[in-house]
């Protein structure tokens, strides 16, 4: 093995990092969720704040697209935006939290992002200094320090 390599699980190896770039990035510890890789789960929380989103907006029937980007400082960028289109035909739609008399939310993930974002949950935080969508991805290998970019193992 040459130097400054690692070992990966695989059997092939992995340049290994240099410490600045562990002190930019956040290992991630590895989890599973209970999500199937072909799709996203969607939280209690994010379906209310969607549907409030979308109903501030003024266009509640309009859907939230889940993806991915290239880019930023780790690889890629999450990315949660309206959209005001019919889904493309290889979306993924997932209508979410439309019991009790009120109508679904629409969720739409492309099949590119979902690659990456498959077995992940779609969450939101509310917190002191900060609120917003988070994902929860079991694919994610290292996070950028300010959690909207992220690489994949």
């Amino acid at each position: 093995m040459e130097p400054g390599t690692m070992a990966a699980s695989d059997g092939s190896t992995k340049k290994e990092m240099s410490e600045g770039e562990k002190r930019a990035f956040q290992v991630v510890e590895r989890f599973e969720t209970e999500v199937p890789k072909s799709t996203i789960g969607i939280s209690d929380a994010a379906v209310l704040a969607g549907r409030a989103a979308l109903a501030k907006r003024g266009t509640p029937g309009a859907a939230i697209r889940a993806g991915i980007r290239g880019g930023g400082c780790s690889g890629f960028n999450y990315v949660i935006e309206f959209d005001d289109d019919p889904p493309r035909s290889n979306d993924t739609v997932l209508e979410m939290g439309g019991a009790e008399g009120l109508a679904p939310v629409r969720f739409v993930v492309d099949k590119k992002s979902l690659l990456y974002l498959g077995g992940s949950i779609l969450d939101f935080e509310k917190k002191l200094m900060s609120q917003g969508f988070k994902f929860r991805n079991p694919q994610e290998a290292t996070r950028c320090g300010c959690g909207g970019s992220f690489t994949v193992s």
